[in-house]
């Protein structure tokens, strides 16, 4: 059984502990853990899932992390605060979220299994 880790979340979107403590990155890992629970009806353990779960909870959790570090802002990955403009991170190293979100689409797809039954 494969484990989500708090490294697997920020290589996928090329950030440092500097950049998001732990702590963070977990809750969003939770968060992507219980948002793919209720969307495949059934239950998931981050620290023991498939490859498939562990990929899904990785790309979902790495968007929540860029909307965080972002100012939960799709359009881009810089903020103003107050007179200063912030970067978080260099925006080239990270991937759009349009692709993760694709990446994420397929995956997901791809674990939803048909239901076979008689009505």
């Amino acid at each position: 059984m494969a484990s989500v880790t708090v490294d697997d979340i920020r290589d996928v979107i090329n950030v440092s502990s500097a950049d998001i403590p732990d702590a963070k990155v977990l809750k969003m890992v939770k968060r992507a853990e219980v948002t793919l629970e209720l969307e495949l009806g059934r239950e998931i353990d981050y620290n023991s899932c498939s490859d498939a779960e562990k990929e899904v909870l990785t790309v979902l959790a790495a968007i929540y992390v860029i909307c965080y570090l972002s100012g939960g802002s799709f359009s881009g990955l810089n903020f103003n605060l107050g007179g200063k403009a912030v970067q978080v991170f260099d925006a080239k190293n990270v991937p759009s979220l349009e692709v993760l979100r694709g990446e994420l689409a397929r995956l997901l797809d791809r674990l939803k299994k048909p239901i076979v039954g008689y009505a």
